[in-house]
C-alpha cells in the first residue's frame, strides 16, 4: 500500500465492517526461509468492539509462519477496480485503480483447542446459514469424532492489531459530477463493470454529501 497520507481512513467502525465483508484476507510472515503468504478467512472477535480477529490455518502452516512468535501481517481487500481515463471527461487524464484496503500488524496469540473450535464453529455458521439447507459444524452426520479431528489439524489463532494501516481510495480528490460519472459507468454493462465497487462509492459519496449537509446547517 502506497505509503503516503492521501486516503487514509482510521474509523474503527468503517475498519470493522472492511473486514466483516471481506473475511477472506492474506496472511504474511517473515519467516527463516524468507516472506510467506497463506489465503483464510477471519472473523471480527465477537467479545471485542476493536479490530481483533480470530481465525485458524491448516497445519503445517502454523509451522511456516512461525504463528505465535514474530509479527504477522494480515491484509484485508475490499472492493477494488479500474478507473478508465476517459471516465473524466476531455482534460488529460491516465488511469487509475480504486479500492478499499487495510493492513493489520501484530503477534497473534494462539488459541487452545476449545476456542480454536468455536472460533471454526462460528465461521461455518457465519458462511452456512444462509444456505437453503444449512449444514452446520457440529449437526449430523459429522459427528464428535470428526470434528475433533477437524481442530487437531487447524491452528486458531486471535490477533490484535498494534498497528494498521488503511487506504479508501474512491475518487474522493474528483469533482461531483466526476465521481457520479464513474459510478455510472462501473454500475453499467461496459468492461470494467463493477457494481461493488460502485456501491462502495455510492456510500462513500452519501457520506460526503452528508457531511457537507451538515457543515453547511452549521454556519
Amino acid at each position: 500500500m502506497r505509503q503516503n497520507p492521501s486516503f487514509a481512513f482510521t474509523d474503527v467502525a468503517e475498519l470493522r465492517r472492511l473486514i466483516d465483508r471481506n473475511p477472506w484476507v492474506t496472511l504474511v510472515s517473515h519467516a527463516a526461509e524468507g516472506l510467506v503468504a497463506s489465503h483464510y478467512a477471519v472473523l471480527l472477535d465477537e467479545g471485542r468492539d476493536d479490530l481483533t480477529i480470530v481465525g485458524h490455518v491448516g497445519r503445517p502452516d502454523d509451522a511456516v509462519h512461525g504463528l505465535g512468535d514474530g509479527e504477522l501481517l494480515v491484509v484485508v481487500q475490499g472492493p477494488h477496480g479500474y478507473v478508465s481515463p476517459g471516465w473524466y471527461g476531455e482534460g488529460a487524464a491516465v488511469p487509475t485503480w480504486n479500492f478499499v484496503s487495510a493492513h493489520l500488524a501484530g503477534v497473534p496469540e494462539i488459541l487452545t483447542a476449545e476456542e480454536n473450535l468455536a472460533v471454526l464453529d462460528r465461521l461455518v455458521a457465519r458462511f452456512e446459514r444462509p444456505m437453503p439447507s444449512p449444514r452446520l459444524m457440529w449437526e449430523r452426520p459429522n459427528d464428535a469424532q470428526f470434528i475433533e479431528r477437524l481442530e487437531r489439524g487447524t491452528v486458531g489463532f486471535r490477533l490484535t492489531p498494534t498497528r494498521v494501516t488503511a487506504k479508501r481510495k474512491l475518487s474522493q480528490n474528483r469533482p461531483d459530477e466526476v465521481i457520479e460519472t464513474i459510478i455510472g459507468e462501473l454500475s453499467g454493462d461496459g468492461p470494467h463493470r463493477n457494481p461493488g465497487l460502485a456501491a462502495e462509492m455510492r456510500r462513500s459519496q452519501d457520506a460526503r454529501d452528508a457531511a457537507r449537509g451538515r457543515a453547511g446547517g452549521a454556519r
